[in-house]
């Protein structure tokens, strides 16, 4: 049988459009006469015991390092599970992991493990204090690699992050770091390009089942998560690709790019899509991996999120993003925010379906946190297009396109969009003026109830809405639309529900036309009214 040389092997490993299925024919296709090619090792013949109880971790490097040294290849796991502390990645090295395979995260005592267990975290640079420890942070980690290329983690094995923290002390409380020689990340990468991680499972991931910062080329195919905090962290990347993903993630964001200032720069997260995915807050940790989707039960956590959002870190901006063809179910509704002088632009989203969200379907928020260097100005939330949007049984927020005094949320075409809210506002409701919040933390609830039954439109440029129903669950006094500070606001074809349709105060060059039950409303100067 001819063999196939190690460059075109390792050009398979690392090519993203390669499928598991094609993968395994060419390694087949190249196996020596012994039935293993000589660009594959395996973990056991390493050394690595696979019994659960003792630590692989040492075997694993050095297996890693062998392939590496030769040349790269990939270090393979046959089943069997590899109780393990830090694995250090290398570049042209990919691991594969067989069904049955489960690489688990060692547990750490009590009193921690000054002289052993996870590597330890990197010193502390002057920009710690910009964004929470998590995100400084990757050596301590079940998995991790800096300044690498050409790595895949693939195979329809499981990473169960058992030992990891997730970064909250017994109270609940967030920024926790962990014990000495403890580990928080399930996978952990920086500085790093040409990525690909394919058809495995995470489990209990930690903080972070995936923390990618600086990563360009980075493809992301069929994973599931089943986790305690954070799903993906995509943080300060370049062309980066998630599709066919499922994430549940009760207690955190399950698809999350972010622009922190962990590099040390503000670096943007740009030419991004996230299509055909799931993400959910309401199952228990586990089920949906079993298959027994147990939901968890009302009452047990404050919230539940799991959904996708760009932020909250927002140093060095979103730009050129694309998600589509995506599924909420009872969790947090879609989120863009720029709160820390990025540059938030040109996103693109459509085909979402939501169910059961926890608070508003969509949240765009231009804000003045500004975490990050001094002098940096506010930044901008502009040039977005939401399109085939369905929520039913949400909460009673209405969405959210909120900026700041002078610095307005602009050019935001929303279309084809069917709300199905909870309803219920009272007429005092319909009478509150929220807070501006302008420096506050931003989520959905940080104005508190909210005066509107579907959108809630402050300080805002160039809104246009087409095709957009607003139903409520029970009766509400409150207006469908509620703006304030807006300057061009075009609305064509709503479906409302009976009682007031808009509240205006200070909107200028405002028109609304061709909706049933209404009359057409159209003005250029600044006013306030109601109709």
């Amino acid at each position: 049988m001819p063999m196939v040389s190690r460059r075109r092997l390792l050009q398979s490993v690392s090519a993203a459009c390669l499928t598991l299925p094609a993968l395994l024919h060419e390694r087949a296709a190249s196996a020596a006469p012994g039935g293993v090619p000589d660009s594959w090792l395996d973990v056991r013949k390493a050394g690595a015991a696979g019994d659960g109880k003792t630590i692989d971790s040492n075997a694993i490097n050095k297996a890693i390092d062998r392939v590496a040294a030769s040349g790269g290849g990939v270090v393979h796991f046959p089943a069997g599970t590899y109780a393990c502390y830090t694995i250090r990645l290398k570049s042209r090295v990919a691991l594969h992991l067989d069904p049955g395979a489960t690489i688990l995260a060692a547990s750490v005592p009590p009193e921690g493990l000054p002289n052993g267990g996870y590597d330890a975290p990197e010193p502390q640079g002057a920009w710690e204090p910009y964004q929470d420890y998590g995100h400084n942070h990757w050596r301590n980690s079940l998995i991790w690699g800096e300044g690498l290329h050409d790595i895949a983690i693939f195979g329809r094995g499981l990473i169960w992050g058992k030992g990891l923290s997730n970064g909250r002390d017994v109270k609940g409380d967030f920024n926790v770091p962990s014990l000495a020689g403890g580990g928080n990340k399930s996978i952990a990468l920086k500085n790093c390009h040409n990525v690909l991680l394919r058809d495995f499972s995470v489990l209990e991931g930690g903080w972070f089942a995936l923390l990618a910062t600086g990563v360009d080329n980075l493809t992301i195919d069929n994973v599931l998560v089943d986790t305690n905090r954070d799903g993906f962290d995509i943080d300060c990347c370049r062309n980066v690709r998630i599709s066919k993903c499922t994430v549940n993630s009760p207690w955190d964001d399950g698809i999350c790019p972010k622009s922190s200032y962990a590099l040390g720069y503000a670096r943007a997260t740009e030419s991004v899509t996230i299509s055909d995915c799931y993400v959910t807050g309401n199952y228990e940790m586990g089920s949906v991996l079993d298959g027994s989707w147990k939901p968890i039960p009302a009452g047990a956590i404050q919230r539940r999120t799991g959904r996708i959002k760009c932020g909250t870190e927002s140093n060095g901006g979103f730009k050129n993003i694309a998600i589509s063809n995506c599924v909420f179910d009872q969790c947090s509704g879609l989120a863009l925010e720029s709160v820390d002088g990025a540059r938030c632009e040109d996103i693109t989203i459509t085909g979402i379906t939501l169910r059961g969200t926890a608070n508003c379907p969509l949240f765009l928020r231009l804000g003045r946190r500004m975490r990050g260097p001094a002098g940096v100005p506010v930044g901008t939330l502009e040039r977005v297009i939401i399109s085939n949007i369905t929520s039913y049984d949400s909460s009673p927020l209405p969405s959210i396109i909120a900026g700041v005094p002078d610095h307005p949320v602009e050019d935001v075409k929303i279309s084809d969009v069917l709300l199905q809210q909870a309803g219920g506002g009272s007429a005092e409701l319909a009478r509150r003026l929220p807070p501006p919040q302008e420096a506050a933390y931003p989520e959905p609830t940080m104005f508190g109830e909210l005066p509107a039954t579907g959108f809630f439109i402050r300080h805002a440029r160039n809104v246009q809405m087409s095709n957009v129903e607003i139903q409520t669950g029970k009766p509400d006094a409150r207006p469908a639309f509620w703006l304030q500070d807006v300057s061009g606001a075009d609305f064509f074809r709503l479906r409302l529900p009976s009682g007031p349709k808009f509240a205006l105060d200070q909107v200028a060059r405002f028109r609304s036309f061709g909706s049933r039950g209404m009359a057409d409303v159209s003005f250029e100067e600044r006013q306030s009214r109601t109709f």
